[in-house]
């Protein structure tokens, strides 16, 4: 029987009060909070699954485990990152991220007995390359976005676009093509 991270990192329903879950998650915290103090990128190399030399996080930066984030070269995010990775998250080379931006791939049941009783999922969140996220703006479980992407300030991404387009509004819309 698979465990409950293995559920977890494969998108099936899982228990989060896991007591590995748990564990795993107070280390994230552990090591985002020496990062938020001391913005040095070795803090992120102990937390990332994945993290070049060529990355700036502003603080405050918040994730759920980190080991699920995998982030390209040449990456800044502004301040107030939240990414929550209970899935895969895929970020690809030149991207940009504005202030307090929220990557989600956790979910909750719609049946509130099953939320009640501490279920959740989630579902794997790419962005390509040159992605440039405005501030404010939230992506949810499961989308995926192609390269040269640019979602407008306070958007809501709901599901997938593809390259070369300026996506926003709630929920995100095309606004306009753009040249690769």
């Amino acid at each position: 029987m698979p465990s409950e991270k293995e559920k977890m990192l494969l998108g099936q329903a899982y228990q989060a009060c896991d007591p590995q879950l748990v564990g795993e998650r107070a280390r994230a915290r552990k090591i985002f909070r020496e990062y938020n103090l001391n913005p040095d990128v070795a803090h992120l190399k102990k937390l990332l699954g994945r993290c070049p030399d060529a990355i700036s996080i502003e603080p405050d930066f918040k994730c759920d485990y980190g080991y699920n984030i995998y982030v390209g070269d040449n990456f800044y995010a502004n301040f107030d990152l939240v990414i929550l990775d209970v899935c895969e998250v895929r970020i690809g080379k030149n991207c940009l991220i504005g202030p307090q931006v929220g990557i989600y791939t956790a979910n909750h049941p719609l049946d509130v007995a099953r939320r009640r009783a501490g279920w959740e999922s989630g579902a794997p969140v790419r962005l390509g390359d040159d992605v440039w996220l405005g501030g404010h703006c939230v992506i949810n479980p499961g989308v995926i976005l192609g390269n040269n992407v640019v979602v407008a300030s306070g958007a809501v991404v709901t599901k997938s676009f593809p390259d070369n387009c300026v996506i926003g509004g709630v929920p995100a819309r095309i606004l306009e093509k753009s040249a690769p």
